[in-house]
């Protein structure tokens, strides 16, 4: 077992006493995965983690173990599997406010390039959940947008979205699928958004949306789902984001009161 260096007892970002039990045991594959933490702060982004092989060898533990540390650190998205080539150091996570900002906003923010793939523009018949969010009646109709995000031309997430056609009846002859919703409304259409009705939770993706996003199925997302309303309390859409947990944390603002 890696004996090297040991486990901090304090760090404000990380578990208290870095995960280890009161009773000190720890696990071999949690202390190689410890060590692996030390490697990937010393390596820095991008860059190849050495071989399974001569990993297995430097912390003297079997393949099996060092298998079990890898892969809950590419489950945290601290590590990256890429096929054919190997593992490498991943890249720090997206940020995504929990707010009324745009998803266009909040990459624009952090310096990436936001971007949209198109899989779907549909009308259809608003169900019982959907009638009772945009305040319609059961069978009304409803336009859909479904589309894959991208950050710096990376698949990171996928999208669905829910309106109102008889509020928006001119919005599929004025919007861009591939550019942010929310501009076109503010901008095109004068919407505002004034407040969200917001719930996150963690799930598996399906196998469909594990192959638009192009992720492993078996990895956690995170799951958004948002309503938003407009200045006179109206509301505006019903959304689905899916994100991919290895690559986005969201973070929000409290205020007491």
């Amino acid at each position: 077992m890696p004996t090297s260096r040991p486990m901090p007892h304090y760090r404000a970002d990380g578990p208290v006493r870095a995960g280890v039990p009161e009773h000190g045991r720890v696990p071999r594959y949690y202390a190689v995965k410890t060590e692996l933490l030390w490697l990937v702060e010393a390596l820095g982004e991008g860059a190849a983690l050495p071989s399974e092989r001569d990993l297995a060898e430097r912390f003297s533990v079997s393949r099996v173990t060092l298998r079990q540390a890898v892969a809950e650190l590419v489950v945290e998205g601290r590590l990256q599997r890429r096929r054919g080539s190997g593992t490498y150091v991943a890249p720090p996570k997206l940020v995504h406010p929990l707010s009324l900002v745009s998803y266009t906003e909040g990459m624009r923010g952090q310096g990436v390039a936001p971007a949209r793939g198109v899989i779907t523009v549909e009308r259809l018949p608003a169900d019982e959940v959907l009638a009772r969010d945009l305040r319609v009646r059961r069978g009304d109709a409803v336009i859909h947008l479904e589309r894959v995000l991208l950050a710096d031309d990376e698949r990171v997430g996928l999208g669905s979205t829910y309106l109102a056609e008889a509020r928006f009846p001119t919005l599929l002859d004025v919007f861009d699928p591939t550019t942010s919703l929310h501009a076109c409304l503010r901008d095109r259409l004068g919407v505002g958004f004034a407040e969200a009705e917001e719930r996150v939770e963690t799930v598996l993706a399906t196998p469909r949306e594990a192959l638009l996003i192009g992720t492993n199925p078996a990895l956690p997302m995170l799951l958004l789902h948002r309503v938003s309303y407009d200045n006179d309390g109206e509301p505006v859409e019903r959304s689905r984001s899916l994100y991919r947990g290895d690559r986005f944390s969201f973070a929000a603002r409290l205020r007491s009161g």
